[in-house]
């Protein structure tokens, strides 16, 4: 296995710095370091742009950013234990790793951006859906210039499905109204120390640059009633809205019998228009 630079390989670091992976923390790492490359390069170019990682661990995807020429990278890092690793990357790269030992959910991120900011990540998995939604649920347009995040499959598989697919949901709409999503890498349980028992792959999500014009608490309101009983039809599954169910569904111009799944992120939008506009 090729080396990209001149550390030592992540194997080492971690049987060095005693890192064994912690399910408590949502830690599967990455030792591949021409996987981390690729991950790193699927974000696009990086010679101008600042990066922010959460959850770097022994610095697999950190090393990958900077050898491909991340401007800079801001890493976020809970775990004391992988501090000392990370501080060796960053005496390595001179002036380009900071590092931050923090809870990422209590990060206020956007104020650590500088300049073009990317977020690229191997996201804890169990951090990784509230961190996503809380980036899209932000004031828009957004700090970030793409999000370039790994998750679990299936969570993948959900963010980037459209209308008539299995995995569309309320997940699915955040991120189709304010981004295009697009799964950009696949990786399988073996790539992984400890493997995990489900694959995961890497998500892009780009901002759209005016997404429909909506009130995202009132978009989360009506998707939840929508798919909090997907199987029925909107007439029915609406009605926990309270109000004029079928006169919201008419103006919103969709078909009362459709069900949450066949409905585009553009009829949620009119949805919670129609709705925001009736509600006292």
């Amino acid at each position: 296995m090729a080396q990209i630079d001149g550390l030592p390989p992540l194997r080492d670091v971690i049987r060095r710095h005693g890192l064994d992976a912690r399910k408590s923390l949502g830690q599967n790492f990455l030792l591949d370091l021409n996987l981390t490359a690729r991950i790193a390069r699927s974000s696009g170019r990086l010679d101008d742009i600042t990066v922010i990682e959460v959850g770097p661990g022994p610095g697999g995807l950190t090393r990958g950013l900077l050898a491909e020429g991340a401007a800079k990278v801001i890493a976020i890092e809970k775990d004391r234990r992988c501090l000392p690793a990370l501080e060796e990357i960053a005496a390595a790269y001179p002036g380009r790793l900071e590092i931050i030992e923090d809870d990422a959910l209590a990060v206020d991120m956007a104020g650590l951006a500088e300049g073009k900011t990317r977020i690229v990540a191997n996201l804890p998995y169990n951090v990784a859906t509230p961190l996503l939604t809380g980036w899209l649920e932000a004031s828009w347009p957004p700090f970030w210039d793409s999000l370039t995040l790994m998750f679990q499959k299936e969570v993948a598989e959900r963010i980037v499905a459209h209308a008539g697919d299995k995995a569309y949901g309320r997940l699915a709409v955040l991120a189709g109204w304010r981004t295009h999503a697009e799964i950009v890498l696949n990786l399988p349980p073996q790539a992984f120390t400890p493997p995990p028992k489900v694959s995961s792959a890497v998500v892009q999500l780009v901002p759209r640059a005016v997404p429909l014009a909506c009130d995202i608490k009132v978009l989360a309101r009506v998707t939840a009633a929508a798919f909090g009983q997907r199987r029925k039809m909107l007439r029915a599954a609406l009605k926990s809205l309270g109000g004029d169910t079928p006169g919201l569904i008419e103006k919103a111009g969709l078909n009362p019998t459709a069900r949450a799944e066949e409905i585009p992120v553009e009829g949620f939008v009119a949805l919670a228009n129609v709705f925001q506009q009736q509600t006292p």
